[in-house]
Formats: structure tokens, sequence, C-alpha cells
């Protein structure tokens, strides 16, 4: 089942889309992200050797799904940087200070969709717009779609899951520290990943 029709090329032809299956007109809606049941996460190279993992435990946002119009889906995420945790303190407490996020002063990390089109099957490519720290650059993100459900509360549900990666320094993102052996403490390369359920609203 798809979500995205395929992006048209803008020419004077005419280009044949997918057709809409109409199983998705039930998924025409808003839909709140239900973040007790979702991650909002990363990966990073720690000395060259090895992967330190975090996540943000605080984040809200909402889903927008067209069943007619696929591609005029959209998504909004709010992150609360101050939520990141890679386990240990010391290292949160450095992630949200002045040599990385600066959570006091930028609180929040966004996201805010312009574009997706459909890959293929049910993976698909959901563009938009990352601030961090006052910075917004583009942002691609490769999802899946799970599919849905409806919940022993008789929520329906959507899922997908997602990854993206960013280079932190093109964010602000640039301390480091030399290593002895040559390198850097840590890379300027991140992972992204995510995954999302997300809650139909009420009419």
């Amino acid at each position: 089942m798809g979500l995205f029709s395929r992006k048209n090329n803008e020419s004077a032809v005419a280009v044949a889309t997918l057709p809409v299956d109409p199983a998705l007109a039930a998924l025409t809606g808003d839909y709140t992200i239900d973040p007790a049941h979702s991650s909002i996460g990363f990966t990073v190279r720690h000395a060259m050797v090895t992967n330190v993992r975090g996540s943000f435990a605080e984040h809200e946002g909402t889903l927008t799904l067209d069943g007619s119009n696929p591609a005029a889906s959209s998504a909004a995420i709010d992150v609360k940087i101050a939520s990141i945790d890679t386990g240990i303190a010391d290292r949160d407490g450095h992630l949200r200070s002045g040599d990385f996020f600066d959570a006091e002063q930028f609180p929040t990390m966004s996201f805010r969709s312009t574009e997706a089109e459909q890959l293929g099957g049910d993976k698909y490519r959901i563009k938009g717009d990352l601030t961090i720290k006052d910075v917004t650059k583009p942002l691609s993100i490769d999802l899946e779609f799970n599919g849905t459900a409806t919940d022993v509360y008789g929520n329906e549900r959507v899922g997908f899951e997602g990854a993206a990666e960013i280079l932190r320094s093109e964010w602000g993102l640039t301390w480091n520290a030399a290593l002895e052996t040559g390198g850097v403490m840590v890379s300027d390369k991140v992972k992204l990943n995510f995954d999302i359920s997300a809650i139909k609203n009420a009419a």
C-alpha cells in the first residue's frame, strides 16, 4: 500500500502517475505522533573505532495524510534537545552544552517536510527542512511504511521507520578533539533513525 504518488516530471508532456489505492481513503486525515511508542535516535562514530547511540526522549509531531493525493501528505516534528540520552550523564551534559547543541539557548530541533515521493513498494523519501541551533538546511529521509492497525483502545494507527545521514558541522556542531593516534574523537557524519507510530485524530 503506497502513501505517496510518484513525483511528476514537470514538462508539457503528460506523465502517468501511479493509481491511488482505494484503501488509502481511510487513511486521509490528521495524525498525532505517539511519543510513548515512537523513537528518534542517532548513531555517531566515537574515537574512530566504535559507535555511540543516543535518542531524544521528548518529542512531538503531526502527520497529515491525503489519500486522494498522497504526495500532498506532510510531517512536522519538534524535539526537545535537553531530553538527549546516550546512557552516560556526563556525556549527555556535554552534548547539551555550548560545545554542541547549546540546549539552553536553542532548546528545540525541528523538521518540516516540503515534499515526498515513492521509491517503490512501501519505500518513500520525504524531504524537508531541519533546524538545529537556528540553522536550517534541507534533509532527505528514506522511509518505509509499516502499515496501519487499530489498537486495543480503538485508536487508528499508522507506522513508519526511516533513516538519514547528516554532517553535523553543517548545523554548527563543530566541537572535536584530536586523537594521539590520528583522527578525531567524534565523527562529522551522524546517522539519524526514526521509528514513528501516529494516532489518527478524532474527526
